[in-house]
């Protein structure tokens, strides 16, 4: 009998150990074609996850960490640097506008995609003469398709982690659907939630725009320079993991293949050091603190702006922790300046931020309101949300001034109902049925377990464009309604020329 109980309790011991990872242990690639810091963290904590669940992973990554249990490193620094420290003025000049900035973005995931397929590794891997069997692709989508390829060629499903809250560049191809303009802002547009008339005909403008700009570009490419990955149909995804979730981002239909991990990024508080936490500490009136994310160069900013951000932040009584590169001259008493800060600190009364993504979540996980400077891309309809949620305030960076920025400040500070909703939208924030790290777990071994889910993907897909918004349902509703139209008026004509018939026959008879 003790025999028997000893080895009911090895086996659900062992039932415990091994039920975390019901879809067994995978062998996962990943790639990240796109080498911007902040696309690498969503995608990193997506890895780590994995790793930590027990599969894997082998990435191709120009961000090297090192190579730790189950996850190895191919290095593509050399052939694509990530992209940090750049001009501020270069990117909102370039691509601040849908017509610069999509071909441009498109013509980039295609070079990596070149770059990354001709890799050494990579060629192995394809053709089949690498050391392991792949179960999965994880890959990042951008604005080309290309980056499916190497699921394509492996015959395995592919999950994509797009680091955007929304991904209208490609919402119809990759899911079958589209959103509605008339609610959803795309991803360029400046507002989250369209309401004036005026800005819902902007945004349906700004979507059809962005994909006809799209489709001729990828035209382009293709009649002057096909590539493999333009000769076969590429795979779809099994799933896409957004960075998004429904709080910094408005209420909107989804299809099931897409899951919301927003705020995955989002780590524990790391140790402040010393001299910093002895400033902050040292801030009865509290700390502001200013980062305009690892892509935006400040110092590039002009003179004019860092002046009238200087004179201002001197006058308020808040301490400031300024993300700052290089050397500042006349840098305030309050103001200290560092390449790198740890996270937001509770002492942090106000956040000013470009209003990308992943500074926008460790503000609202924080519960801190939000001076935004947006410059391109998804970041004006981020703090669009955040304004739409009571929290922020929204100005523009090449043409502020230094009573403008003071006023702003002031007001977010001494206005109690900024950081109050800032609380309320920490508390949404955080309360859901699964976390981040939960969710991509569960998901991405229901992917391995159920063989790519192809059950999750919309009809949508098998779908032309002209079926989808059932142009050939209407054209066959009004070729109908022609007919009946004509129908009636060629019946009434010979009824009225019956009619007219015998009333002239009568008048003529009695006549």
């Amino acid at each position: 009998m003790p025999g028997c109980i000893a080895a009911l309790v090895t086996i659900f011991a062992y039932s415990a150990i091994f039920q975390w990872s019901p879809a067994g242990a995978a062998n996962i690639l990943a790639v990240q074609p796109i080498p911007c810091k902040s696309h690498w963290n969503v995608m990193r904590a997506v890895l780590r996850v994995l790793t930590d669940r027990g599969h894997t992973v082998t990435v191709f990554t120009p961000f090297m960490e090192g190579d730790r249990d189950g996850y190895t490193e191919v290095d593509l620094s050399d052939q694509m640097a990530p992209m940090l420290g750049l001009d501020a003025k270069h990117l909102i000049k370039n691509y601040g506008q849908a017509r610069k900035s999509i071909p441009k973005m498109l013509n980039f995931t295609r070079l990596s995609c070149d770059m990354i397929y001709g890799h050494e590794r990579m060629v192995k891997i394809l053709e089949g003469s690498g050391t392991k069997d792949f179960d999965l692709v994880i890959t990042e989508p951008m604005v080309s398709e290309c980056v499916a390829y190497a699921a394509t060629v492996l015959r395995v499903p592919t999950i994509y982690v797009v680091p955007f809250p929304i991904v209208t560049y490609l919402e119809r191809p990759l899911t079958g659907h589209i959103s509605n303009p008339a609610t959803v802002g795309h991803v360029m547009f400046h507002r989250g939630k369209p309401k004036a008339f005026a800005e819902r005909l902007g945004n349906v403008l700004l979507t059809v725009h962005c994909s006809i700009l799209i489709w001729f570009a990828e035209w382009q490419h293709r009649w002057a320079n096909s590539r493999p990955f333009d000769t076969v149909d590429l795979i779809k995804p099994s799933l896409i993991f957004t960075n998004s979730y429904f709080i910094t981002e408005s209420a909107r239909p989804l299809t099931p293949d897409v899951v919301q991990i927003g705020g995955i990024h989002l780590a524990p508080l790391e140790p402040i050091p010393k001299e910093i936490l002895e400033f902050i500490d040292d801030a009865p009136h509290g700390v502001i603190f200013i980062s305009f994310g690892s892509m935006v160069l400040m110092s590039s900013l002009p003179e004019t702006v860092q002046r009238a951000f200087r004179n201002a932040l001197a006058r308020v009584p808040q301490k400031v922790l300024w993300k700052y590169e290089g050397d500042m001259k006349d840098t305030p008493k309050n103001v200290m300046t560092r390449k790198w800060f740890p996270q937001p600190h509770p002492n942090i009364k106000l956040f000013i931020s470009h209003g990308g993504i992943s500074g926008v979540y460790e503000s609202v996980d924080a519960g801190v309101p939000i001076i935004g400077f947006p410059f391109y891309n998804d970041q004006p309809r981020n703090i669009d949300n955040l304004i739409d949620a009571g929290m922020a305030i929204s100005m523009d960076i090449l043409s502020v001034t230094e009573d403008a920025l003071l006023n702003a400040i002031l007001e977010i500070v001494n206005n109690d109902k900024y950081k109050k909703n800032a609380k309320i939208a920490s508390r949404r924030f955080k309360d859901r049925p699964m976390s981040p790290t939960e969710s991509v777990a569960y998901w991405t071994e229901y992917v391995l377990r159920h063989k790519g889910a192809p059950h999750l993907k919309s009809q949508a897909l098998s779908l032309k464009w002209y079926q989808y918004f059932l142009i050939d349902v209407i054209c066959t509703f009004l070729f109908i309604a022609f007919v009946v139209s004509f129908i009636i008026y060629y019946s009434l004509k010979i009824i009225c020329k019956h009619f007219y018939t015998i009333f002239f026959s009568v008048k003529n008879k009695y006549e």
